[in-house]
């Protein structure tokens, strides 16, 4: 298969039947191998040698019109904001299905509610017929000399000539206008849809403010964002939106960054932070040196995922899609044996008698209206629009309907624990000092306590070792990070940590094993430190000249929200939530206790991690793994759903590595995921069965005589902007 791929934006679709109409007629074309469509995004995809030009034409011959697409996503268009109204005048053959509708009135009032059968009614009934029908027939007969097949512009010309041959003029109009009506208010709805994603892209700025420096002088030049480059420098006023991803080179403010991660906390940005475009800057103005272009930026790759995940089709979505192809020709015999039999084997009237009741052939007509599968077609992919759209919006990216399916029957759930469930870097958390046998809290900290932070943060001082950090956040937060200069002379004790001069005192910060080889420490001491050890916890110790002066106690802390998290996931009814780390046992056990898994597994390298993943599936049956996405791919490969926690630092990483990604570094947000998964499989499930059991009804009521033909025409457009309305609810699901 050639790679020659080719991709367009496909205008004027009304429904689903309208898409696969467009993909097999371009299916057809010399030297075509594969023709897709995507109903939820309007992109058709083409690839095989065969000229744009060529494919522009198909398309505008089956009655739509095909533009190139640049991989430019744009907002919303002024027709995907308009009024319904405004929305039918934009196309010629909406503006005739008005005039039909005009025309229609007379027969509707007169005709049908008066019953006054005046010639100069029909006429119009048959005018409006024509009108609203051209642009019907004209697209049946072009799919069938195309594509071969029969399609609902087919069945509703087929229903509207037999209501003319026997008599039926004014309902013959009224299908024909409440038909193309129905289309495209079932159209305006499903152009509605697909807005949602578009609409992210108003979240970001078309201008930006750049900073030009010559000699001394900085100008301001506000320009298209598409024209800066990665290196400029631009000004963010307060109030105003970020145009561009970059890092803060001057000014310290508070950025709403919600549109990327869902987090509605504002999030303090001081020199050397990232920040994202549509971020909204707070109360200081910021100088920002851009680091993407704005085809690359953050927003612009998380819209880019979602739309391709849109193009990804669910299970339930395929289903449909074959069940439509079969349910259209099986009705279409079953209307056709509707109006044959009765009339040839049992007398009955083949045409509408004079006694004003129906014959066969009204009544299987009145089968042919109902038969459109527009609503069961169109049920599936709105809902999962609109739950992919909405799940992007609040910093959680699916990369596909399947995945978003999959999460709802998901039962079990592994977990990372450094950096997942963890913080994943060390926080002193507590110290103790000679005077102070107990660890206390660094915030109650007292004189002795606060001098070992200061000591060791002077020894560490030019590190930039995980621990090292650590006290140099603790020295700071209490205070005390210039009580001493660096220290000099250090030197690297290995196996047991370092040492150095601070102000002519030998100063040795270490593990146990330090203490252990010729540093004095009471028994008392040495029994509290074990007793801490065994709790799973690292300590620091402080030695001055050879005696214990103090230790700190270091933790990697559970990341905030987790054990609420997992608290909700347990109330949703999955049954295990297993952490996977690598790990000692005793330091597990103490992070399983406070985060509140319900098993976990120890000791494991990143291959143990994938058969615990195997294990946990053969238990349990589909089982989604939660991790950073880097060191977890393996499992988060095999798992039947890989979640990985993004962030500032990992989010592009994680993007790429996953089948769903939270954007922000909270668990909080899986319980969000999971339940909007289940409320879309639950509204794809009602809308198949309100369809279905709703065409029924009509199938039987034709079938008694019991139903007119644009009252069916009504009943069924009505289901399928039912059901799109019913989907579109999910962009709303908090």
């Amino acid at each position: 298969m050639t790679d020659n791929k080719q991709i367009f934006d496909i205008t004027g679709m009304d429904c689903a039947d309208c898409a696969r109409k467009v993909s097999d007629g371009v299916r057809k074309l010399p030297n075509v191998e594969l023709s897709e469509i995507n109903f939820a995004t309007s992109q058709l995809s083409v690839t095989g040698d065969v000229a744009e030009n060529v494919i522009k034409a198909r398309v505008r011959e089956l009655g739509y019109e095909a533009i190139s697409f640049t991989g430019e996503i744009k907002p919303a268009s002024k027709s995907q904001k308009s009024s319904f109204i405004r929305f039918l005048w934009q196309r010629m053959e909406t503006r005739l299905a008005l005039v039909g509708m005009i025309l229609i009135l007379p027969g509707l009032i007169l005709g049908e509610l008066m019953g006054r059968d005046w010639w100069w009614v029909n006429i119009l009934s048959l005018a409006a017929m024509l009108a609203a029908g051209w642009p019907v027939a004209r697209s049946a007969f072009v799919n069938l000399r195309i594509n071969q097949s029969i399609d609902i512009n087919f069945l509703m010309s087929i229903a509207a000539i037999g209501a003319v041959v026997i008599g039926a003029y004014v309902e013959a109009g009224m299908v024909i206008v409440l038909f193309a009506l129905g289309e495209a208010l079932e159209g305006y709805t499903a152009e509605k849809a697909r807005s949602s994603i578009k609409s992210l892209m108003e979240v970001v700025p078309p201008i930006a403010t750049r900073l030009s420096t010559n000699g001394s002088d900085t100008k301001e030049e506000e320009v298209r964002v598409e024209t800066l480059q990665v290196g400029d420098h631009i000004l963010v006023r307060p109030g105003e939106r970020i145009p561009m991803d970059g890092i803060v080179l001057e000014g310290q403010s508070a950025v709403n960054q919600a549109s990327i991660t869902g987090e509605s906390a504002l999030i303090d940005k001081q020199v050397g932070s990232e920040v994202f475009a549509s971020s909204i800057n707070g109360a200081a103005a910021l100088v920002i040196e851009v680091t993407h272009r704005s085809e690359d930026n953050t927003i612009s790759r998380v819209i880019k995922m979602v739309q391709e995940a849109q193009n990804k089709r669910a299970p339930s979505q395929r289903f449909i899609d074959k069940f439509a192809r079969w349910y259209t020709p099986i009705v279409v015999v079953l209307a056709a044996l509707v109006a044959v039999i009765p009339p040839l084997f049992y007398g009955q009237p083949f045409l509408n008698p004079d006694d004003g009741s129906l014959g066969w052939l009204y009544r299987g007509l009145t089968l042919l209206v109902i038969s459109c599968p527009c609503a069961l077609v169109i049920s599936t992919p709105v809902s999962i629009i609109s739950a992919i759209s909405n799940a992007a919006g609040q910093g959680v990216l699916f990369k596909g309907g399947l995945f978003i399916e999959k999460l709802s029957q998901i039962k079990v759930i592994a977990f990372d624990k450094t950096g997942t469930l963890t913080e994943g870097r060390p926080v002193i958390v507590a110290s103790r000092s000679n005077s102070h046998q107990e660890f206390k809290p660094v915030a109650l900290d007292c004189d002795g306590c606060s001098e070992s932070i200061a000591l060791a943060h002077a020894v560490e001082r030019r590190s930039q070792h995980p621990l090292a950090q650590a006290i140099a956040q603790a020295a700071k937060e209490l205070g005390v990070a210039d009580r001493y200069a660096a220290a000099s002379q250090v030197t690297v004790l290995p196996g047991m940590g370092v040492s150095g001069d601070v102000g002519g005192r030998l100063v040795q910060i270490g593990s146990h094993r330090l203490i252990d080889d010729g540093i004095t420490h009471s028994e008392e001491d040495c029994d509290q430190l074990k007793k801490e050890e065994e709790n799973g916890n690292t300590q620091i110790h402080v030695a001055v000249d050879g005696d214990l002066v103090g230790s700190l106690l270091a933790v990697d802390a559970p990341r905030a929200g987790s054990r609420e998290a997992l608290t909700a996931l347990k109330a949703l009814g999955i049954k295990a939530l297993v952490m996977l780390t690598g790990d000692q046992p005793i330091v597990a056990q103490h992070i399983a206790g406070q985060v509140g898994v319900t098993d976990f597994r120890a000791n494991l390298l990143p291959e143990d991690k994938v058969k615990a993943v195997e294990d946990l599936r053969k238990e349990w049956g589909e089982i989604a793994m939660v991790g950073d996405g880097i060191n977890d791919a393996p499992a988060l490969a095999l798992a039947d759903v890989g979640i990985a926690v993004g962030g500032a630092s990992s989010s592009a990483q994680a993007m790429e590595t996953a089948d769903v990604t939270l954007m922000q570094p909270d668990l909080r947000q899986l319980p969000f995921a999971l339940r909007l998964s289940r409320r879309m499989m639950n509204t794809i499930r009602f809308n198949i069965v309100f369809a279905i059991g709703i065409k029924a009804v009509f199938m039987v009521l034709a079938a008694a005589g019991l139903s007119t033909m644009w009252m069916a025409v009504v009943a069924d457009m009505g289901i399928s902007i039912l059901v799109t309305l019913n989907g579109m609810r999910l962009l709303k699901f908090q």
